[in-house]
C-alpha cells in the first residue's frame, strides 16, 4: 500500500488482502477469478464463513482502470465485514471483493503521483482505454465468446455467486458523489445524501452519463432497460476526486439548448486541434508507437464530433428538462475530453524517447501540448470552482455508500 493520503497500487491491495486472510484464515479466503489480457491475476477476496453464509454481495474494484479510490473502499469494506462477523453469520452472507477488474490499466495509471496531485498533473499521466477495451460494460458482461477475458471472468462470477447485490466502485475527475441503479432500492437516498454530507462532498443531481435514467432521490438514478444478469440488482457508486458545486444545483437552466450549443461547438474546435496534433505526433514517432497506448489516444481525438452532436441533440431535445447540473456535467465532459487526450499524446512523446532538442519537432509538439494542458486543467478546476477531495474520503464514500445499500437491500 500507499501513505495514507494516496491512491492504493494493484499489488498493494492484493498484498494486504492477503495479510487479511492471514490473520482471519477462518472467515477470509482469496482466489484466482480469471487473468487479464497480459496474464495479470483477477483476485477474489471473500469474507465470510465458509458454511451457511449462501447470500452473497459483489463489490467490483478498478472497473475503469483510472479510478483508483475503489481498490481502498474493498478493503475498508472487508475490514468493515470481519468486524461485523457475528452479523455477517447471522444474516448467512459472504461479501466478495474483485480486488481490481482491471490490472492491465490500472498499472498504466500508476505512473503519476500517489497523492494529491494538480489538475495537470493528474490529465498528464491518465490512461483511458479505448471503448473495446474497456472490461466493464454492460454487452460484455452479456455476451458469451469474442470478449474481453477480464469481463468474461466477471460473467463467470456474477453466474456462479448469484449476488443478491453487485457493487461498481468509480470516480469522476471532477463533479459530484451519485449512485446509479439498474432497478429502485428504496432507502438508499437518505443514507447516501447523509455520507456525502458528513464528508462534505456535494450529490450530483443531474449527470451527462445518466440523462435519461429515472430519479429515485437526491444523486440516486435508476437506469432504465437495464441488462437482466443473474442476482440482485446493480449498484454504480461515483465520488469525485475534485469536488463542484455546480453539480448540484437542481434549478431549471434558463436556456439549455444555447448553453449546449456552445458547449458542442468548442469541442468541434478542439477536436479539429486535437486530431491535428495526433496526426503531427503520428508523424514524429513513424513506428515508435504502438499497443493500448497509441489506441486510446487514436480514440480520444476522434471522438469529440459525436460528443458534440450528443450535445447539439439533448439540447434540441432532451429526454428530461435540464437543470442548472446538467449542463455544468456536460461542460465538464467538454473540458475533460481534450485533457485526456493531450496527456496520452504526451505520455506516446514520452515513450518514444524522441529528440529533445528544444528546436525539434518533438520539442514543439510537446510544448504546445503541455501548455494547452495546463491551461485546459486550470480552466476546469477555476470554472468548476472545484477543491480536491482527500483520498481516504473518496474511499469512505463509496464504502459506506455499498453499506447503505447493503442494507437498503434487507
Amino acid at each position: 500500500m500507499r501513505g495514507p493520503d494516496a491512491f492504493p497500487t494493484v499489488a498493494g491491495v492484493a498484498a494486504a488482502a492477503r495479510l487479511l486472510t492471514l490473520r482471519h484464515p477462518d472467515l477470509c479466503r482469496m482466489r484466482l477469478a480469471g487473468e487479464s489480457r497480459s496474464g495479470q491475476p483477477l483476485w477474489l477476496l471473500s469474507v465470510g464463513a465458509p458454511r451457511g453464509c449462501d447470500r452473497h454481495i459483489l463489490v467490483v474494484a478498478g472497473a475503469n482502470c483510472d479510478e483508483p479510490a475503489g481498490g481502498g473502499a474493498v478493503l475498508w469494506l472487508a475490514e468493515q465485514a470481519v468486524h461485523d462477523r457475528r452479523r455477517l453469520k447471522e444474516a448467512g452472507l459472504t461479501w466478495d471483493f474483485l480486488l481490481c477488474l482491471d490490472p492491465d490499466g490500472a498499472l498504466l495509471n500508476e505512473t503519476g503521483p500517489a497523492g494529491p496531485r494538480p489538475p495537470a498533473v493528474h490529465f498528464r499521466h491518465t490512461y483511458r482505454p479505448a471503448s473495446d477495451e474497456h472490461p466493464y460494460a454492460a454487452d460484455s458482461l452479456l455476451a458469451p465468446s469474442g470478449r474481453l477475458p477480464e469481463a468474461l471472468a466477471l460473467s463467470a462470477l456474477v453466474a456462479d455467486l448469484r449476488p443478491v447485490l453487485r457493487c461498481s466502485l468509480h470516480s469522476n475527475d471532477v463533479g459530484g458523489a451519485w449512485v446509479r441503479l439498474s432497478a429502485e432500492l428504496p432507502g438508499l437516498a437518505e443514507p447516501f445524501g447523509k455520507s456525502a454530507a458528513e464528508l462534505e462532498v456535494p450529490v450530483q443531481t443531474g449527470t451527462y452519463e445518466a440523462l435519461p435514467a429515472q430519479g429515485a432521490g437526491p444523486g440516486v438514478f435508476v437506469r432504465p432497460g437495464a441488462p437482466e444478469l443473474p442476482g440482485g440488482p446493480e449498484v454504480r457508486v461515483e465520488v469525485p476526486m475534485w469536488a463542484t458545486r455546480r453539480v448540484a444545483y437542481a434549478e431549471p437552466h434558463p436556456d439549455p439548448e444555447y448553453a449546449l450549443a456552445v458547449l458542442a461547438a468548442r469541442l468541434r474546435n478542439e477536436g479539429a486541434t486535437g486530431e491535428e496534433a495526433f496526426e503531427q505526433a503520428l508523424e514524429l514517432l513513424g513506428g515508435a508507437a504502438r499497443g493500448p497506448l497509441l489506441r486510446a489516444a487514436r480514440q480520444a481525438v476522434s471522438a469529440w464530433e459525436a460528443l458534440a452532436a450528443d450535445f447539439d441533440e439533448v439540447g434540441r431535445q432532451s429526454p428530461v428538462p435540464l437543470t442548472m447540473a446538467h449542463v455544468a456535467a456536460c461542460d465538464i465532459a467538454a473540458r475533460r475530453a481534450p485533457l485526456r487526450a493531450a496527456g496520452m499524446l504526451l505520455r506516446l512523446l514520452d515513450e518514444a524517447r524522441l529528440d529533445e532538442d528544444p528546436d525539434s519537432g518533438p520539442a514543439r509538439l510537446r510544448a504546445r501540448l503541455e501548455r494547452r494542458l495546463d491551461a485546459g486543467a486550470a480552466d476546469l478546476i477555476a470554472a468548476m470552482d472545484a477543491t480536491w477531495v482527500p483520498i481516504a474520503e473518496q474511499m469512505e464514500l463509496q464504502a459506506r455508500t455499498v453499506l447503505a445499500a447493503a442494507a437498503a437491500l434487507g
